[in-house]
């Protein structure tokens, strides 16, 4: 898990570099090509059919649809505003997941994992710094890119169980490419290209995306869930330092604040969720 969340780290770094040299459309078009090349050279490997019934399921539509929107915004997120400011408010993923489970799944949550999950958003809110000096509409960005990867874990939970991660992985990363070839439309910017250094991100950005995904998968199927999800929060430490040593950024109280709410947050839902399956 670990390994999984500093990779995913170093993807965000490569497609943060990429973006500065080619438009954010074509990034996610050559990155979701590139991821999808991989997952169906795995699945050929494997013998996986891609094309089953199953993609077009329910679920399956509605996670593309999610995938789209928190790609997309994730992206032009990550393109215009530090890479730790992006990274931190990822981290209330799990917070609205919970939250959102209720309301899809119908799962019960008491008033402890509710404070929490308001508290986390609190946290959010003091990173965004809405109606002060500091605040900037390009935040909502990576608020509205973590909502869609929300969307996007909920309805994985409920995409039928014979699609393994091959499939999942293919899918996902065509709906990059979607979200691309959508923003290119709407934004019309010219396709230009790409220079030997911007291809090495990209490349470099599949690389550690695909590899990262694949850990995450095989931490989630093989290990106790409770022990190995809090370990997602290092992402958060992966983010924050690639942010200050290669992009020069800078921390300030606010989001050191926000972060720490975020986690504890988290901690604390994941903590409630293990005692209540104990009970039960």
């Amino acid at each position: 898990m670990i390994a999984s969340m500093g990779l995913f780290a170093v993807e965000d770094s490569f497609i943060k570099a990429a973006s500065v040299t080619l438009p954010v459309g074509q990034v996610l078009i050559l990155f979701g090509l590139g991821g999808a090349v991989v997952f169906a050279a795995l699945a050929q490997l494997n013998k996986t059919p891609l094309f089953v019934p199953e993609v077009l399921s329910r679920p399956m539509r509605i996670r593309m649809v999610f995938e789209v929107v928190g790609r997309l915004f994730y992206v032009l997120a990550l393109s215009m505003i530090p890479l730790s400011a992006a990274t931190v408010i990822l981290q209330a993923t799990p917070l609205v997941v919970v939250a959102g489970a209720t309301w899809v799944f119908g799962e019960q949550v008491g008033w402890r994992r509710w404070s929490a999950i308001v508290v986390g958003l609190i946290g959010v809110v003091i990173i965004v710094q809405p109606g002060t000096d500091s605040f900037s509409m390009l935040s909502v960005l990576a608020i509205i890119g973590m909502i869609g990867f929300a969307g996007r874990d909920l309805a994985s939970r409920a995409a039928p169980r014979s699609l393994g991660t091959v499939t999942l992985g293919f899918y996902g990363f065509l709906a990059v490419m979607v979200a691309g070839i959508l923003f290119s439309i709407w934004q019309g910017a010219a396709f230009v290209t790409p220079s030997l250094q911007a291809l090495l991100f990209l490349a470099g950005a599949v690389a550690s995306g695909t590899t990262a995904y694949s850990f995450l998968m095989k931490a989630m199927r093989t290990g106790e869930v409770s022990a190995v999800t809090p370990f997602r929060y290092t992402r958060l430490l992966f983010g924050i330092g690639m942010g200050i040593v290669l992009f020069g950024e800078s921390l300030t109280f606010p989001m050191l604040l926000g972060s720490a709410l975020i986690v504890a947050s988290g901690l604390v839902i994941l903590w409630r969720g293990k005692q209540a399956a104990k009970a039960q």
